[in-house]
């Protein structure tokens, strides 16, 4: 894959654009990129490059796919209020509200105060959602400024390298998918994959290099056949050879647990008509050539991706009984597959510039799911539940059902019936009391697949939704409407059940309410969680907007600047200490609140040591399972049954020794391992077990089994690790 980009000109996009649309005010680019090029001064990028040929790029992008004036210069300008002395006023002034608010949603938010690196992330991506819902045009910046920044990764350090790429295919490629860009979305996963897994990108890339030649010579020979048959059968039509991208192989490879040699659809044909009954003519010319694979047929014309993608995919087995996809679709949709929704937003600009009326129009259903997951966001005070619902959003596959009368519902894969009956309306889910699907009575949270046909039962009678539901749905268009429900008609108990929760976090630490719940003390959670009152709180804690650790979590920070930090920290341990003296511990060090002789085990996921958070599953037939209050399994296990954890606490007790798995990342080099074995040692911690690699990118990998007695001495252990010279990253495995 090429690193660099062709370096553009000013004047190539301006000609771009006036080839896109003959109005397009070149004075005005012009300027936004004089601005751009003024403010940033003398700043280079970590390549070398003076830093305008970001910027530069970055329209470049955006020109070809085909946006307007006013996003070609925020794109010019997406960094001058971030990195430059310049000002969104400053923006307004020179050029106008639209542009300068474009350039604010792509802006990282800087100066305010967070708990974690974490939040500050999280709350600028809620910043630039929140943009894209009003503006689409901000999103579609955003990306292209990724893409640039990934093909220029190379000059970052390896640890930047993974950070971001992780961050890519997380978020940026799979919203790329959901806006239907496939031009953006295979170039940011191919660039992610090949920083991400270098070794085996490299093995890959080799690999398909290979064989090349003679799978060419494959496709060459159908699309030959093909074409000859369209010509008799009268079809005009467009034939392409398309290789799969790299990452996409690499996935079918992980999924199917075979090698390269055992992929044999590494190519794919398309075949570009001029209209939808030619896409069905050419798909029976080819199943007359071919025979096709069973249940590999989808019509996407018919039933259009959410994200307007249509085409019609077919499997098929070639000579030596290989099988091979071809694709079938008519120009403009092929326009849509690689633009998505840019594609819209440009054939709409360019025939209003034309005096037309735009026949094709982003209509307000293609960006539903962003506006529901808004909506629901909009009372969802705690950031990372923001970052989790978005992320839910952008991974879900579709599940296609039918109504009783045959209109298709379009539901994230997972979806019950309590989904598909608020797709519909939110008083059909309100009032719902059972379902049946494909004529037969089911339970409400069945999970639906592709075809059912689903019909709600309804019921004058129902006293509303239950908090249940939420265990099941996968929406966020039923989470909104049931929690706007609930925060509706249930003010008073979500207020009494928040002050509960509430309660029961402050029993938890050991403090009493009338010591944290002061004034000045609340005020900073009303102001960081954006509650009006302190009813509001309570209710939101109560109907789920929050959890009452991160509004404890926020007071304590307050009592703290009152009180002397060592002084609250002695406090809340000799609290601690109090209250777990009058239970008996377990011979792991574990004490469970109320009970005595209690089996306890330390759970395997997440291995929690002394000074870890931690919280008591009770098992059937096991005991209590004990897992850190960050387990990654503690949601799923919380959604189970809340009334079955209990409280527990760590006892007084410095001769346990309890083993953690620890992974070091590296720059590899010679004595590195003896280096790491050297400093294990030195802080007299037992080394219980070591392995270690490194791969073609001579990134070494090395994971340790040692044994602690708390978190103390673990952090100590972490810390001399992180000083070790060629090591990047020394984590504590989850």
């Amino acid at each position: 894959m090429q690193e660099l980009e062709k370096q553009v000109t000013i004047e190539e996009i301006i000609n771009r654009m006036k080839k896109n649309n003959r109005k397009s005010d070149s004075k005005l680019i012009l300027k936004a990129y004089n601005f751009a090029k003024g403010n940033h001064g003398e700043q280079m990028r970590k390549s070398g490059e003076p830093y305008i040929i970001h910027p530069l790029q970055v329209a470049n992008t955006l020109a070809e796919l085909g946006l307007d004036d006013s996003t070609i210069c925020a794109a010019l300008l997406h960094d001058v209020v971030e990195d430059t002395e310049a000002t969104y006023q400053d923006v307004v002034n020179e050029f106008s509200v639209e542009i300068a608010e474009m350039v604010d949603g792509v802006t990282k938010l800087s100066k305010l105060n967070y708990e974690s690196v974490e939040e500050a992330q999280v709350e600028n991506y809620r910043k630039m959602f929140l943009a894209m819902g009003k503006d689409i045009r901000v999103i579609l910046i955003k990306l292209s400024d990724r893409l640039h920044n990934m093909k220029t990764l190379k000059y970052l350090s390896r640890d930047r390298q993974i950070a971001n790429a992780k961050e890519t295919m997380d978020l940026y490629a799979p919203l790329a998918n959901r806006l239907g860009m496939y031009s953006l979305k295979w170039q940011l996963e191919d660039l992610g994959f090949k920083y991400l897994y270098p070794e085996e990108y490299r093995e890959l890339v080799e690999g398909i290099d290979r064989k090349r030649e003679e799978r060419l010579e494959f496709i060459d020979r159908i699309e030959e056949q093909i074409k000859r048959e369209l010509k008799n059968q009268k079809i005009e039509a467009e034939i392409t050879g398309r290789a799969k991208h790299l990452y996409s192989i690499y996935r079918k490879m992980k999924r199917d647990n075979s090698s390269l040699d055992q992929i044999y659809d590494l190519f794919a044909l398309r075949i570009i008509v001029n209209s939808v009954k030619d896409c069905y003519a050419a798909l029976g010319v080819v199943h007359e050539l071919y025979n096709p694979m069973p249940g590999r047929f989808k019509d996407y014309i018919a039933v259009p991706k959410p994200n307007m993608y249509q085409s019609l995919h077919t499997t098929l087995i070639g000579e030596k009984g290989t099988p091979f996809e071809v694709q079938i679709r008519t120009w403009d949709m092929h326009r849509i597959a690689e633009f998505g929704i840019a594609a819209h937003w440009a054939y709409k600009e360019a025939s209003f510039s034309r005096g037309k009326k735009a026949n094709v129009q982003v209509t307000e259903d293609k960006l539903a799911w962003l506006r529901e997951t808004l909506e629901w966001q909009k009372d969802m005070q705690d950031p990372q539940e923001f970052l989790n619902t978005l992320k839910t959003e952008l991974f879900e596959d579709e599940v296609y059902v039918f109504t009783p009368r045959g209109d298709i519902k379009v539901l994230p894969r997972g979806s019950t019936p309590i989904d598909y009956a608020y797709s519909i309306h939110a008083e059909i889910g309100h009032h719902m009391t059972g379902c049946k699907i494909n004529s037969k009575m089911m339970p409400i949270i069945t999970k639906l697949n592709n075809g059912d046909i689903v019909e709600i039962i309804t019921s004058e009678n129902s006293k509303g939704p239950s908090r249940d539901w939420l265990k099941f749905i996968k929406s966020s268009a039923a989470k909104n409407k049931i929690m706007s429900w609930f925060k509706k008609n249930q003010r008073e108990e979500n207020i009494e059940k928040g002050k509960e929760l509430i309660e029961k976090e402050i029993k938890r630490i050991g403090m009493e309410h009338g010591e944290l719940f002061k004034p000045e003390f609340i005020v900073g959670a009303l102001n960081r969680y954006k509650f009006n009152t302190i009813e509001d709180m309570y209710a939101g804690v109560g109907f789920g907007a929050i959890s009452a650790g991160k509004i404890i979590a926020r007071i304590l920070e307050e009592y703290r600047k009152v009180h002397k930090e060592e002084n609250v920290e002695e406090k809340l341990e000799e609290l601690s200490k109090q209250k777990t003296m009058q239970y008996k511990p377990s011979n792991n060090g574990i004490i469970v609140k109320g009970i005595d002789n209690c089996l306890v085990k330390l759970s395997k996921c997440c291995n929690p040591v002394p000074g870890d958070n931690i919280v008591g599953y009770i098992t059937r037939g096991r005991g209590v399972s004990i897992h850190r209050s960050d387990c990654k399994n503690l949601k799923d296990l919380f959604l189970d049954e809340e009334s079955r954890m209990i409280d527990v606490f760590w006892a007084d007790n410095d001769k346990a020794a309890y083993s953690v798995d620890i992974e070091i990342y590296a720059n590899d080099r010679n004595g590195l391992l003896s280096d790491i074995i050297k400093v294990v040692g030195d802080s007299k911690t037992k080394l219980i077990a070591v392995s270690s690699r490194a791969n073609k990118e001579r990134i070494a990998i090395t994971e340790l089994t040692v044994e602690v007695e708390n978190l103390d001495s673990l952090n100590q252990v972490l810390k001399a690790l992180r000083k070790i010279d060629s090591v990047y990253e020394v984590k504590r495995r989850k």
